[in-house]
């Protein structure tokens, strides 16, 4: 336990944040009932008398399974970015469309998670399910703007999907490679009310956590699916909700394989991909989605929709 102790300290001083990840990965299996850092202990209350290192429950078969099973999809991932689609190869260029999610089972709808403004004290309600014949996947539940009355929330009204983020090997954070697409595709059927399609980027920086590339989507209800084309240039960067003066493309080249394994990255990465419902519309809503996709519209030449400042204007 100390051992563990001083060379995940030491990682942390001396090698940066990327070798205590991956320490942290290596020996969770060995001590993951183990208390590497002092608890919180409320005024008054007995301390322990049992020193921490007594409850460690080591197992050295665990940590040698979990670290074959981490060196495995290391050398998957290493392979898969080799020959594509992680890779700059003549078959990933000339690739027209790809399907990044599609809804046929229980398992596709674990990728994602849903969430609503009862984080905040709301009452919307939101659900998520298979559709009709397992063929999509069904998201809906009911909109209350109804304010909580904390003295502190001043609007409510929300309902949201996201894409869990995925995870890579020693508990890395994988990004999405999109540079060779310009547009994101869906086939959807709603209920006629307009969504908000929602871009979340992994920055480097800590000011920049709450950044979101946004756009509209307006179904038109009925019983027919409608396929809908969003290009990338169309989304807009916005911060805890206001939109931002400093606008600037989504860098969809910033999200490999190789820079997220040494972190040398220091763009805003594609993470996950949501839907927002926030019309201020009481009442049920719905909505289908088949499939969401990329499309390489070669017809699309628009670079970017808004217009840009300089940072430092010259005299």
């Amino acid at each position: 336990m100390a051992l563990a102790e001083i060379l995940l300290n030491g990682a942390s001083f001396h090698g940066g944040c990327c070798r205590h990840k991956v320490l942290l990965s290596l020996l969770g299996p060995l001590i993951s009932n183990s208390k590497l850092y002092s608890s919180y202990r409320r005024p008054g209350a007995e301390p322990e008398k049992k020193p921490s290192w007594e409850n460690v429950d080591f197992s050295f078969k665990k940590g040698i399974d979990h670290l074959k099973t981490q060196l495995s999809l290391l050398k998957k991932e290493t392979q898969d970015y080799l020959k594509g689609p992680g890779s700059h190869s003549v078959n990933q260029h000339l690739e027209q469309t790809r399907v990044l999610w599609q809804f046929r089972s229980q398992e596709d709808l674990n990728k994602w998670v849903v969430s609503s403004d009862v984080e905040i004290g709301g009452k919307s309600k939101v659900y998520i399910k298979l559709g009709r014949n397992n063929q999509a996947a069904l998201l809906y539940g009911t909109l209350n703007t109804e304010v909580p009355r904390d003295g502190e929330t001043k609007y409510s009204g929300y309902c949201s999907m996201r894409s869990k983020p995925a995870v890579g090997s020693f508990n890395r954070k994988k990004f999405y490679d999109w540079s060779n697409f310009n547009s994101l595709y869906l086939r959807v059927r709603g209920d006629g009310r307009p969504w908000m399609v929602n871009i979340y980027t992994d920055p480097y920086f800590s000011h920049q956590k709450d950044d979101l590339y946004s756009y509209f989507m307006f179904t038109r209800g009925g019983p027919y699916w409608e396929e809908i084309q969003i290009p990338f240039s169309k989304f807009f960067l916005s911060s805890r909700g206001r939109v931002q003066d400093n606008q600037h493309p989504v860098w969809l080249d910033k999200a490999s394989f190789l820079e997220a394994l040494f972190e040398i990255s220091f763009e805003k990465a594609v993470r996950t991909l949501g839907f927002t419902i926030g019309d201020k519309v009481d009442g049920p809503f719905q909505l289908e989605i088949d499939f969401i996709g990329l499309l390489n519209d070669r017809a699309h030449r628009e670079e970017f929709a808004y217009e840009t400042y300089d940072k430092n204007t010259p005299v």
